[in-house]
């Protein structure tokens, strides 16, 4: 496939933005599943992404290499805006009547367990970064962004990737180390350390 060049994109090239989004959805998408945890939630975000890169056309910038880092940079912002309107949910939702039980479909899920349970076990602990730092983690641990890519995404300057992603690999180290509760349940504590360190380092 032949991705769409950043003048096509500036000009508002509809079918170039079509290309775009066959490109790329899925990198977005795979991105904010791991910063909510939600597959409805990452396919909001992936729709609000592409309508604000579609807004934002004619401000992407003219020279450059690839247009994931400029993606992700707008995902990241619809994030922000996601996660405060999901808190100002949450906070209403804590002033409702508790409702009463639903029915126990935990039979039907048995083979997504795992999976979800790691997700689960690796948002634990990033969850425990503060945001800065978070976001580099997102972009260049779990998306493969390059530290000038992950600057692009996020406005700032690259030693200051370079920082916060020392400073968040240290954090979870100690995490992990710490709390076995980040660890997914069907590891042993020894294991899931060793995984979860391996998973560190491979960023």
């Amino acid at each position: 496939m032949d991705l769409p060049t950043r003048t096509q994109l500036r000009a508002g090239d509809r079918v170039a933005f079509g290309v775009l989004f066959d490109a790329f959805a899925g990198a977005v998408h795979r991105y904010a599943m791991r910063w909510t945890g939600d597959r409805s939630a990452a396919e909001d975000v992936v729709s609000l992404t592409f309508l604000e890169a579609w807004r934002l056309h004619e401000k992407l910038l003219p020279e450059g290499g690839s247009v994931l880092p400029w993606l992700l940079g707008i995902a990241t912002n619809v994030l922000r805006n996601t996660g405060r309107s999901a808190r100002r949910h949450r906070e209403a939702l804590l002033r409702m009547p508790v409702p009463p039980p639903e029915p126990d479909f935990a039979d039907e899920l048995v083979d997504r367990v795992h999976d979800a349970a790691r997700l689960a076990a690796a948002q634990r602990a990033v969850g425990r970064l503060r945001r800065a730092e978070r976001e580099v983690v997102l972009l260049c641990v779990w998306s493969g962004l390059d530290y000038a890519g992950a600057a692009e995404a996020l406005g700032v300057p690259v030693g200051t990737v370079r920082s916060r992603l020392s400073r968040a690999r240290e954090k979870l180290r100690k995490l992990v180390a710490a709390d076995p509760e980040l660890i997914p349940s069907r590891q042993t504590a020894t294991g899931g350390r060793a995984f979860a360190a391996r998973s560190i380092e491979k960023g």
